[in-house]
């Protein structure tokens, strides 16, 4: 991958790279780095599309990734303290819990973190699959972040297969609640994998900091839809952070929210 933009003068650290530079992992860190000092969650999401703007192939994101988008993808659940996605994101994508190289632990332990970042599965009914990889497939258990109308006895069956119950919402889970319990957590660093409506969710309430988006250079007509999904809200302007480049087409951009 190689960096297109910004320019070099303004690269964080001093081997700062040129448009023919292959970027080092070092400076992919740098570049997607949360800022330092956080006091509040920060939530970045990230998705994948095509250049037509479908946001799946036969339903599912994986049919869109390219090895640079994989690459992206495996740094920012490193960086992340959370991962949060949607049920039916899970369900459909079959999830399990995030993987952490142990020789990467040290550096997240250096910096406040703990050694692998939990799933948190956003669920109104909190009807989910137990016996499921997210359950079974994991190192860590997941946090689920349902309301008070899902079924009891569910929710015990759910924190008797290890997962941490943390209810946001009455009738259906509230963004703004469930950002705060994440606050709360101490889990400020916030990776949104989707799906597109738990995305136009979190846009409509203002919760967006940062947007990742890979762009896949092939076309892939159908009825797919757009990586935010929901009810219209006013447009949220976005700055552009970089813009990366890798030889098979494949266009990684970071855009941020001037807050």
């Amino acid at each position: 991958m190689r960096l297109l933009l910004p320019s070099g003068e303004s690269f964080p650290t001093s081997a700062a790279p040129t448009p023919v530079d292959e970027l080092t992992t070092e400076q992919l860190h740098a570049l997607y780095a949360y800022p330092e000092a956080l006091c509040r969650p920060w939530l970045r999401a990230n998705f994948v599309s095509s250049i037509d703007g479908a946001s799946s192939v036969d339903g599912l994101s994986a049919g869109l990734a390219t090895p640079a988008d994989k690459q992206v993808f495996g740094l920012l659940r490193e960086l992340a303290d959370v991962i949060l996605v949607g049920a039916g994101t899970a369900r459909a994508e079959g999830y399990r819990g995030a993987r952490s190289r142990a020789d990467l632990h040290d550096a997240r332990v250096a910096r406040g973190q703990a050694a692998v970042p939990p799933i948190a599965v956003v669920t109104a009914t909190a009807r989910l699959d137990t016996t499921s990889p997210l359950f079974t497939d994991t190192d860590v258990p997941p946090l689920v972040l349902t309301t008070e109308r899902a079924d009891v006895d569910q929710r015990e069956l759910l924190r008797a297969a290890g997962a941490t119950i943390l209810i946001v919402g009455d009738e259906r889970v509230d963004p703004r609640a469930a950002v705060a319990t994440l606050d709360e957590l101490g889990l400020y660093r916030v990776l949104c994998e989707g799906g597109p409506t738990l995305f136009g969710e979190l846009i409509s309430a203002d919760l967006v900091d940062e947007l990742c988006l890979t762009t896949t250079p092939v076309l892939a007509p159908g009825a797919a839809g757009r990586i935010s999904a929901g009810m219209s809200v006013a447009p949220r302007a976005m700055t552009l952070g970089h813009t990366l480049l890798d030889s098979d087409g494949t266009m990684l951009l970071r855009w941020v929210r001037e807050r």
